[in-house]
């Protein structure tokens, strides 16, 4: 049984791919740039945000000084409607009641800006399900650097070998690894079986309820 876990956000907890292509692609449409498919921006997240931008922003369009105005358009936009189309994947509130009622502490951390991984996450869970919940902070390198974890880690008084950590991508998986703690790969997010096998995953979870099955050493 894990005592400790450590869930993603986007693609984990939240379907959010909808609200964030939406967002960006208003940005290019202004911008008289290409738009992208929902299955696009799905290989586009998973580093932060300012990486998602600098990712749909065409190659001529990346300067640093321009990257930053795309930067506060795609914020301004994305905050004002990303509670448009994102909502729990199925069996995730159920999951996360059943691990607080068995004791597991529960936290969360994005690599979406800090007040924004906050905001949505007040906006669908009762906060109190969860421990900590943290996004990305102005100087703490984001994942897969283990920065974050190793803070949340110590503010939980959490070991490794009791910890896990979940996610739906290979930067997930990597966090896990570059953290020392065991990683659990989710495939009703934004990526592949594959993706999650070759990062190196000790866990693959087809359902919310064989998450809890791996995280209450019940399988």
């Amino acid at each position: 049984m894990y005592k400790t876990v450590i869930f993603d956000l986007d693609g984990t907890l939240l379907d959010t791919i909808q609200d964030l292509a939406d967002a960006a692609n208003y940005v290019c449409e202004q911008r008289g740039w290409p738009v992208h498919t929902v299955n696009e921006y799905k290989k586009m997240v998973g580093n932060g945000i300012p990486k998602l931008v600098e990712r749909f922003s065409p190659a001529n369009a990346r300067q640093p000084q321009q990257l930053a105005r795309t930067l506060e358009a795609f914020l301004m936009r994305y905050s004002a409607y990303m509670r448009q189309k994102t909502a729990p994947y199925p069996g995730i509130q159920e999951l996360l009641e059943q691990l607080k009622k068995a004791g597991v502490q529960l936290a969360v951390l994005s690599n979406k800006q800090d007040s924004l991984c906050r905001e949505v996450i007040s906006y669908y869970f009762d906060l109190s399900v969860f421990d900590r919940v943290r996004g990305a902070l102005p100087g703490v390198a984001t994942k897969p650097d283990p920065a974050g974890v190793h803070r949340l880690m110590a503010e939980l008084s959490a070991d490794a070998p009791s910890t896990l950590f979940v996610g739906d991508s290979d930067v997930d998986i990597l966090t896990a690894k570059n953290s020392g703690l065991a990683g659990c790969g989710v495939l009703w997010g934004f990526r592949d079986r594959d993706e999650l096998t070759r990062a190196g995953a000790d866990h693959i979870a087809q359902t919310p309820s064989e998450l809890a099955r791996i995280i209450l050493g019940t399988d």
